[in-house]
C-alpha cells in the first residue's frame, strides 16, 4: 500500500513538472519570438497594469482598483481586435499542412535566396562595394524595418546589387529580409560599441555586430575597402570569409532540417504571428 502511494506521489510529482516545463517553455518561446517587435511595447503596458491593480489593492485605492479591472477585463477583446490579422496568419501558418511539405517549400525559397545573396555578395566584393544586408530569424526586426524605405520586394542579386551601388538613393544603410522579401533599404541599425571589434573596421562591421547583440538576425557585410566578407550572429563577427565559407553558414542556419523543426507546428504558430512585425 506505502508502495502505491508512493509510485502515485511520484507520477503526480512528474506531471506537475511537465505542466511547469511546458508553461516556461511555450513563455520563453514568446518572449523569444516578441523580441524587436512592438509587441513589446504591448508587454510592457500589461506589466504596468498588473503593478498598478497590485498597488491600488494593497493601499485601498478603490476606484484605481475598479478601472483596472475594467481594462483587463476588457483587454483580452481589445488584444484580439488589434492583433486579428496577426493571429488569422498564426492559425492559417498552424493548419498548412505536412510539416514535411512545408519545409521542403521553406528550404526552396530559402535556396533560391541563398542563391541571390551569393550572386550579390560575389558581384561587390570583387568591385569593393560596401554592403550591409540583414536577415530576420526568430526575434522580430519590426523597430529597423520602420527606419527604411519599404520595397517589399522579391529577392534577386540583380536588384541587391543596384541597391548598394555607390551615389544612389538606397546604398546608405542596411537592407533587411524578411520572409523570403526584401523589406526596406536604407534601414538603420544600432552601432555597437564593443571594443572587441577592430578598429579598422568601419560603421557597416559595427551596424552588423550592433544589430547581433539585440537580435539573433544573420547580417553580412562587405567591406568598401577591402572587398572582404564578414558575417555577424548572436554577437560572433566571422572576418574575411570565402566563398565556401559564407555558403556553408548561410545553408547551417537558413536550411530548415528536421531537428530545427521539431518544436512545429505550436511555435509555428506563434512565429506566424509574430514574425510578421506588423504591430
Amino acid at each position: 500500500m506505502t508502495s502505491d502511494i508512493e509510485n502515485l506521489l511520484s507520477w503526480q510529482t512528474a506531471i506537475h513538472l511537465l505542466d511547469i516545463l511546458v508553461v516556461w517553455f511555450v513563455i520563453y518561446e514568446l518572449m523569444m519570438l516578441i523580441r524587436g517587435t512592438k509587441a513589446v511595447q504591448l508587454l510592457k503596458g500589461v506589466v504596468v497594469i498588473i503593478v498598478i491593480k497590485v498597488v491600488s489593492l494593497y493601499i485601498g485605492l478603490k476606484t484605481v482598483s475598479w478601472i483596472t479591472d475594467q481594462v483587463i477585463n476588457w483587454g483580452l477583446i481589445a488584444i484580439i481586435v488589434i492583433f486579428q490579422p496577426e493571429i488569422r496568419r498564426g492559425l492559417e501558418h498552424l493548419g498548412r499542412g505536412s510539416i514535411f511539405v512545408h519545409n521542403n517549400k521553406e528550404n526552396e525559397n530559402q535556396n533560391k535566396m541563398i542563391d541571390a545573396l551569393d550572386q550579390a555578395v560575389q558581384y561587390m566584393s570583387k568591385r569593393r562595394i560596401g554592403a550591409l544586408i540583414t536577415i530576420q530569424m526568430k526575434t522580430g526586426l519590426e523597430d529597423y524595418i520602420e527606419t527604411g524605405i519599404k520595397l517589399n520586394a522579391n529577392i534577386t542579386g540583380a536588384l541587391l546589387i543596384n541597391i548598394f551601388i555607390p551615389n544612389t538613393p538606397l546604398h546608405d544603410g542596411a537592407v533587411i529580409i524578411r520572409d523570403n522579401k526584401v523589406a526596406v533599404a536604407a534601414a538603420y541599425l544600432p552601432l555597437s560599441e564593443s571594443n572587441l571589434i577592430p578598429k579598422e573596421l568601419g560603421t557597416r562591421h559595427r551596424a552588423a555586430v550592433g544589430i547581433s547583440e539585440v537580435t539573433d538576425a544573420l547580417t553580412i557585410v562587405v567591406s568598401e575597402e577591402t572587398g572582404g566578407v564578414t558575417i555577424t550572429k548572436n554577437n560572433e563577427l566571422l572576418r574575411d570569409l570565402t566563398r565556401d565559407d559564407y555558403l556553408k553558414l548561410l545553408r547551417k542556419e537558413l536550411l530548415v532540417t528536421p531537428q530545427k523543426s521539431s518544436h512545429s507546428p505550436v511555435v509555428g504558430f506563434f512565429e506566424g504571428f509574430f514574425k510578421e512585425g506588423k504591430h
